[in-house]
This record gives structure tokens, sequence and C-alpha cells, in this order.
């Protein structure tokens, strides 16, 4: 049976917190991949799995609280970056590039902050109005109580049918690997990034001198062109690939356009 690259580890990170990570050795500079709420380091599949049968090297993980990693007795965005800076420091990687995937966007933009990356890749997720009008009750419901229907797997079948207006093979496997999760700690998690603009933290202009990608979707309620084109205009090298047809799941419904746009991108990076 082939093994599965994403089956990973469980690394001890510091006293009570202990992270569920991939990693595949490779070139540099090393592609990390940050995946949003509600999910876990199986998001990024196609772009794990792609870029580390190319020889880079990547690393994926399960934020705390998601997947298989432990959670932390209060959530932050501050405590995100610190324990992806230890992670990072375990593998010894310098200077990685974040490939960050909704709410994942802001983790990525705090840590390049403060840290030496190389380029960002910011994906159906942005700086502000993260969450839309619906999502906040539907959470705060999913979290009371309501997120107990999904332990019946025929409640998950049909979300998942409900999530895209196509439905593939890839997309299938990503939800079953990806379904709504049962337990309280995701829904905790997600609160962190309501009412969250990165932009209008601080008081003096944040400028990035790194090339930054930005993806998004036409079928995205989430994120929108507009907000992508908004954030891409943030950045000196920004630029937004739009998919019309796509949606939140962009990385999902169209991985080999995706997998090509950051190809591209790296290239050009590299080429620099």
């Amino acid at each position: 049976m082939k093994e599965d690259l994403l089956s990973g580890q469980l690394i001890s990170l510091r006293r009570g917190l202990s992270l569920q990570v991939s990693h595949q050795k490779g070139n540099t500079p090393a592609l990390v991949f940050i995946h949003g709420g509600l999910g876990n380091r199986y998001n990024l599949r196609c772009q794990y799995e792609f870029f580390a049968q190319k020889g880079q090297q990547v690393l994926a993980y399960d934020l705390a609280g998601h997947g298989q990693s432990t959670p932390y007795p209060r959530y932050s965005i501050g405590r995100h970056q610190r324990d992806l800076t230890r992670l990072l420091n375990h593998f010894q990687i310098k200077s990685p590039i974040l490939c960050c995937h909704s709410y994942g966007v802001p983790i990525g933009l705090e840590w390049a902050k403060n840290h030496q990356a190389s380029a960002l890749i910011l994906i159906a997720g942005g700086t502000h109005d993260l969450a839309p009008w619906w999502e906040i009750p539907l959470m705060k419901f999913l979290a009371w109580g309501g997120r107990y229907f999904y332990h019946f797997k025929l409640i998950q079948q049909l979300t998942n049918r409900l999530s895209s207006p196509q439905m593939t093979e890839i997309l299938e496997r990503f939800l079953n690997e990806c379904p709504v999760p049962t337990n309280f700690e995701p829904y905790k998690a997600l609160e962190i990034f309501w009412g969250y603009n990165f932009f209008a933290r601080y008081n003096s202009p944040i400028e990035f001198q790194i090339p930054v990608l930005v993806i998004s979707g036409g079928q995205d309620s989430m994120f929108t062109q507009s907000m992508g084109e908004e954030l891409a205009s943030h950045f000196t090298q920004g630029q937004q690939l739009h998919l019309p047809q796509a949606g939140h799941l962009v990385i999902a419904e169209y991985p080999e356009i995706v997998n090509e746009a950051i190809c591209n991108f790296l290239n050009k990076l590299n080429n620099n």
C-alpha cells in the first residue's frame, strides 16, 4: 500500500502542546501550508503532494485545536504564530514560503510581519470582513450543540453536496478527509478571527517587500474578487489570480490551475 505523505507525526513543541505534522525534505525555500478554520492538514493535500513530488521541501500541520493536534486553553493568533516559529525551528526551516488558506491567511500575515519569509501565497482569505453575516450565528449554533448532527454520516454527506457546485473525485476526497468537526475546539478557535483586521491593527503602514500571490474564487461568498483585489493592492509585489467558477474550496476544486499558478510564482521567485 502506498504511503500517505500526509500521515505525519505528533511533535511536542512545548509543555501541554503537540501538533500533528507532515514534513518532506527537499529544495528550499520550504513551502509551509497553513489550513483554515474547522480544517486540518489534509485541506492542502493537492498542493502538498504536488510540490513534494517536484522535490520541494514541504510542511503541513494541524493547527492547535484542529485535527489531531492538542488544543490551547485560550486561542489567539499570537499563539498560533509563536508555535509556527517553534515548528520551523524544529525542522531548521528558514525564510519559508507560507501558503495559507482561508483563516490561515491572518496567521501567515502576522507571522511574516515579525519574521523573514520568502513569499506569501494567500488563498480565499483576507485581512478583514472575514466572517459573512451568517457565519457567526451558525458557528455559535454548531458550538452550542448543532455539531452533534454531524455524527450522522448522512448529514455529513448532505453538507458535502452543498459545499461546491461541482463534485469531483478530488473534491469528494477533500470533504471526506475534512468533515465538519463534531468536537468543540475548532469552533472555539474560530472566534479569534471575528472582527480581525490586519492592516487596521497597527498605527504605522505595514510594508511587505516580498512577492505575494492572492487567489480568489468568483463563487466564494466569504472572500470575493474585490476583497482579493484589495488584499493584493497592499503589497508592492502583489498579484491576484481570480477563478470565476471557483468557490471557497478552490484548492480542491481547481487543483491543477492553482498548482500551476503557484509553480509559475515560484519559478519567478527563483529566477529573481
